[in-house]
Parts: C-alpha cells; sequence; structure tokens
C-alpha cells in the first residue's frame, strides 16, 4: 500500500518525523514530495497522484471549492510565523525592528528565501524587501530557491560568511547547519495557518484518514510544537 501525500516544505519535519513509525504500523510506504505550497498545488491541479494535501489554509479551502479536497476534512497543524536565519556559528545580528532588519538584510553578503511566486514564505520575504527598499539595491545578493528548505540547505552550504535568510520557522529548525535568529519584527510578521485535507480522488483513502488524525492530533503535539509550529 502507498500514501501518497503532497505539502508545503513548512510541514516536512513533521511528515517525516513521523513517517517510519506510520509505515510500520500500516505496512505502507509514504511517497510524500514537499515545495512551495503554489507548486505543490499545481501538482495537484494538474492530476498528480494524491492522497493527502498540505498546504495553506486559504489553498486548502480553495480545493474544497474545486471539488480536489473532500468537504469537512480540512484539519489545521499549526501555526508557522515567518523566521529570519543565519549559518549557525555566525555573529547573531539584531532584527527587533524596521531599522535593525533593515541594516541585517543590507549588510549580507546573500539573501537566501524561497521562491517569490509561489512559496508563501517567499512572497513574504520579497514583500518586505520591497518596503525596506532593497529589492534593487540588493538585486546581486538575492538567493532566490524553489522552497525554503532548499533555501537554508544552501545558505548552510555556502562558503560564504555574512550570509542571512527568511523563510516559515520549521524550514530553518529542521535544517543543519543554519540557526533561527528570531521572528520577523512585529511590523513585517507572517503567521501561516497550515492545514491538511483529504483528496477526493486519492487510492488510499483510509491511510489518509489515519495519517491526518495522527499528524493533526497529541501524540504529534509535541513534534510539532519542536519543529516551530504554534498550536492553539
Amino acid at each position: 500500500m502507498k500514501l501518497s501525500i503532497l505539502s508545503g516544505g513548512a510541514a516536512a519535519g513533521v511528515v517525516q518525523g513521523l513517517q517510519a513509525q506510520f509505515e510500520k504500523k500500516h505496512a505502507c510506504e509514504i511517497h510524500a514530495k514537499f515545495s512551495a505550497v503554489g507548486a505543490m498545488r499545481d501538482l495537484l491541479l494538474a492530476g498528480e497522484s494524491c492522497d493527502l494535501v498540505i498546504l495553506t489554509r486559504s489553498m486548502i479551502e480553495g480545493l474544497i471549492q474545486s471539488g480536489h479536497v473532500e468537504e469537512g476534512s480540512i484539519a489545521s497543524l499549526g501555526i508557522v510565523r515567518t523566521g529570519v536565519a543565519i549559518k549557525t556559528g555566525d555573529p547573531i545580528p539584531a532584527i527587533a525592528n524596521r531599522e535593525q532588519l533593515l541594516k541585517a538584510f543590507n549588510a549580507a553578503v546573500g539573501i537566501y528565501f524561497p521562491d517569490p511566486e509561489k512559496a508563501t514564505a517567499g512572497i513574504h520575504v520579497y514583500k518586505v524587501l520591497q518596503q525596506l527598499g532593497l529589492e534593487k539595491t540588493k538585486e546581486a545578493a538575492l538567493h532566490i530557491f524553489p522552497n525554503g528548505a532548499t533555501a537554508m540547505a544552501a545558505m548552510a552550504a555556502s562558503s560564504d560568511a555574512g550570509l542571512i535568510g527568511s523563510t516559515q520557522v520549521t524550514e530553518i529548525n529542521i535544517t543543519p547547519g543554519v540557526q533561527l535568529v528570531g521572528m520577523l519584527p512585529k511590523e513585517f510578521e507572517l503567521a501561516t495557518d497550515y492545514c491538511l485535507g483529504i483528496c477526493t480522488k486519492g487510492q488510499s483513502r483510509q491511510l489518509a484518514v489515519d495519517f491526518a488524525n495522527l499528524v493533526t492530533g497529541t501524540s504529534a503535539a509535541t513534534l510539532r510544537q519542536k519543529i516551530g509550529f504554534e498550536l492553539s
């Protein structure tokens, strides 16, 4: 048996953290793809095989309206905020307000973040750069990747010093070699509700229901919080 999942990168740490125990208990294999939420939604709409989808609440609601996700199956994993990261061990910049964030970004040799068209955090971070007046002056320093996880991994692997990144805190927290500085200042904060839904054309509905219950249940609450989800 196979459970196919399409998920925004913010939930990768949760899915992967529960995968082994679920596969063993249900004698199945989880085939999961993670990337920008927009890219994952596009795959589903294009006919990609999928039993369970994890995206932003608004996207899941849209997929319910379009008939791709079962009505009544939406469930929240929690809230994820957008944070700022540096390579582990680098000097920690101050980012508590607009002036400090501007200084930190402006001083960076490279700014790493996800797709500004399809990734929740990428869209937001680019807007922040625009609001700070840096999207042109720092254009040569912008390093854009398909999702936050690949952006953080690339930053960690770079030999350059003086790098800074911004994406969902869950993607920062699960990436070796980078560390979370903190959340974007209040003025620029972004809090996203990540939800799952059962796909109407899925091939393994019961597995999808069982995994949905596990992911959003109390037994996985500690894992979700550890990775960076805020639970209500």
